[in-house]
């Protein structure tokens, strides 16, 4: 019987929520992005490299006033990200790891527009190199994107979205 009881309590451990949760960021790698929705009924999604993946890769090249030459960046739109969280107006908060935060306009996000890129060049960023997450903008594309308030959006380090509801 002890061992019967032992073997339940074992098994809803394994199927809790939070079990499952570190299981997963196991599988699929560390949690990159947390985005909270704050308000009346709070809720925190969290996203691995896979999962951003996973809702569509798109990549661009584009010169940056942080870095030298012509870069690629690959990453998920900021649109797909939109769409995949239910949003369609308003303002994103954008955290970065060292707490600077940036206010976006989800009328940035557009096809064609920023992306939330996981890799420069092929290669994934490291915290030193403005990784892991840096949401982009195309500034070669649109001279509109070469502004000091898109520059000031640009937010490297990038770890957490907020949204107020």
């Amino acid at each position: 019987m002890v061992r019967w009881i032992s073997l339940l309590c074992a098994l809803a451990f394994l199927i809790s929520p939070g079990a499952v949760s570190q299981a997963r960021a196991a599988s699929d790698g560390p949690v990159l992005l947390t985005v909270e929705f704050k308000g009346d009924e709070p809720r925190t999604l969290t996203f691995t490299r896979s999962d951003l993946v996973a809702l569509g890769e798109t990549s661009f090249e584009t010169e940056t006033i942080w870095t030298s030459g012509v870069q690629t960046f690959t990453g998920v739109s900021l649109q797909a990200l939109a769409t995949h969280l239910g949003l369609n107006d308003g303002v994103v908060e954008a955290r970065a790891i060292n707490d600077y935060m940036v206010e976006v306009p989800l009328a940035d996000a557009i096809e064609g527009g920023p992306i939330i890129a996981y890799l420069r060049n092929g290669k994934e960023m490291s915290v030193r190199s403005k990784g892991p997450l840096w949401l982009v903008y195309p500034y070669d594309s649109n001279p509109a994107y070469k502004t000091e308030a898109v520059y000031s959006r640009s937010i490297w380090q990038l770890e957490r979205i907020d949204i107020e509801q």
